[in-house]
This record gives C-alpha cells, structure tokens and sequence, in this order.
C-alpha cells in the first residue's frame, strides 16, 4: 500500500509537478468572433439615448424602433456592413421592421423586436465605449 501525497505533492509526480490530469497555470486564449447575417449587420451604432428610446418603443410597438433605427443610417450612423452602399443597409433594416411588424400578431416579432432593440443598446454602449477611449 503508497502512503498518501503530503500536502503541496500531486498524487503523479514529485515535488511541485502537476499532475497529467490537472490544468497548468498558463491557459490557452480562444477569440470567438459572431458571424451576423445581413439583417443582423444592418443595425446601426446609434448614441446610447436613441438605442434606448428604440429599445423602449421595440417593446411596445414592435417594430417602431428598428424602423426609427433605419433612419439613423441615412444620418450617418455606421454599421457592421460597410461595403454596403446607406440605402441598401437603410433598406435592409425597413425589412426587418416589416418583419417584426408582421410577424407580431403570433408574437414571434414582438420578440425578436425585443431582442433587436437589445441589440442596438448594446452596440451602442460598446460604440460610446470606443468613443471614450478614442478621447482619452
């Protein structure tokens, strides 16, 4: 019969050696980055005041917001498809309140118009982030 591993010994090794089965210190970073499709893309990066006005009114009215959002690309706000020309993007996101509009009534749109309003807060705190940075 072994004796059992003092205290500050593995159970594999001598001394300080980590066991095979244990985690080193050093990890290994992994980078995700999302893949969004057009529609998803097409949202633009607002200031935070107006993607939470469009958040409020995406809850109520679904829709609403994504299609006060479309205006915002005619007035310059950037999306994640720049290759795009700003009609097709503005375009892009009157389709998707067209769709959270339609799909309302079995409430598949009010939900994704939630969630779209999400969306929009949420690159526009990560916008306003980027801008103080950019500041300091």
């Amino acid at each position: 019969m072994e004796p059992l591993p003092k205290e500050g010994e593995s159970a594999a090794g001598t001394g300080g050696e980590p066991s095979r089965g244990a985690a080193p210190s050093s990890g290994v970073v992994v980078q995700v980055r999302e893949k969004k499709g057009p529609l998803r893309a097409a949202i633009p990066y607002m200031p935070f005041p107006v993607a939470v006005i469009c958040l409020f009114l995406n809850t109520f009215v679904p829709g609403l917001g994504t299609f006060v959002s479309a205006f915002t690309v005619l007035c310059g706000a950037r999306t994640d498809l720049p290759d795009r020309h700003m009609c097709c993007v503005f375009w892009l996101n009157i389709a998707a309140a067209l769709i959270q509009i339609l799909t309302a009534i079995v409430m598949v749109g009010w939900i994704m118009s939630i969630f779209w309003g999400m969306d929009m807060v949420i690159l526009a705190s990560k916008y306003s982030q980027g801008l103080s940075q950019k500041a300091a």
